[in-house]
């Protein structure tokens, strides 16, 4: 663990490029004094990273983004999900509380207490989640006005077997689960995801995960602010839970690739 690591990296893409792939659950630092709210210990700490953090996926973005035509740009979370997880709405809009785990989790992947009751999540907001999202609205605002258009890509992974946490983890389970927005997720976009992804085997939508990411200025006003969250399931390129990655990396590094170029243009 680190005691002051960065936040989050907003790494520049060409300047023509409408795409920002998002990568909000890959890291596993905790700051020293967030640590200190968490009470496992320090071994089922590093059990609980292992299942909860989306290993790997900062590398198959940016592997991504170098074998990309048009180089996108690329907004990466440096703190754990554990820290605060920045896609969960910070109120009570949040499914994921009735699991414990809304902006600040209080419990973990199989139920059992993170942080003790009566936590104040607050300062953790404040501090790590509000400048997260400012930074975010501002990374979309500049590709809308440089191109008239921003395209959110979210890059995530999910087990191979549900986690006791899942609220929906009873349906299919694919290679790849491609999490959709009513509003937010054009069929071209859609059809794009499908055809790019074709050679890594399933793709699905919206089970386990479903939904997108999209800054709430944004989010369902700006119809030229399209997202897609793309869900890989770790067994296609990792040793799960938390181990490394396999042979399977590269081929999806070159289908995101794929997929960001065919909606770059």
């Amino acid at each position: 663990m680190t005691d002051v690591p960065p936040s989050f990296a907003f790494l520049p893409g060409d300047a023509d490029s409408p795409v920002i792939l998002h990568v909000p659950h890959s890291a596993r630092e905790i700051p020293a004094d967030v640590r200190s709210g968490i009470v496992l210990d320090d071994a089922g700490l590093e059990r609980e990273l292992d299942h909860i953090t989306d290993s790997h996926t900062a590398s198959i973005a940016e592997a991504a983004a170098r074998a990309a035509g048009v180089v996108p740009w690329r907004f990466v979370n440096r703190l754990s999900r554990l820290v605060v997880d920045p896609e969960r709405f910070p109120d009570e809009r949040e499914e994921m509380l009735s699991a414990g785990m809304g902006a600040v989790y209080t419990r973990t992947t199989h139920k059992d207490v993170l942080r003790p009751d009566g936590f104040d999540a607050k300062p953790l907001v404040e501090r790590y989640f509000r400048p997260y999202a400012r930074a975010m609205t501002e990374a979309v605002a500049g590709r809308l006005s440089a191109t008239g258009r921003a395209v959110i890509i979210d890059v995530h992974s999910y087990p191979s077997a549900p986690l006791p946490y899942e609220l929906h983890g009873d349906g299919p389970r694919p290679e790849i689960c491609l999490g959709t927005d009513s509003f937010h997720t054009p069929p071209a976009l859609l059809d794009a995801a499908r055809e790019a992804f074709a050679p890594c085997g399933e793709t699905g939508l919206d089970s386990p995960f479903a939904g997108t990411y999209v800054p709430l200025e944004f989010f369902g006003k700006r119809a030229e602010v399209s997202a897609l969250m793309v869900e890989i399931r770790r067994d296609t390129y990792m040793t799960e839970p938390g181990g490394a990655p396999h042979k399977g990396l590269s081929p999806l590094a070159s289908a995101l690739a794929a997929l960001v170029d065919a909606v770059s243009g």
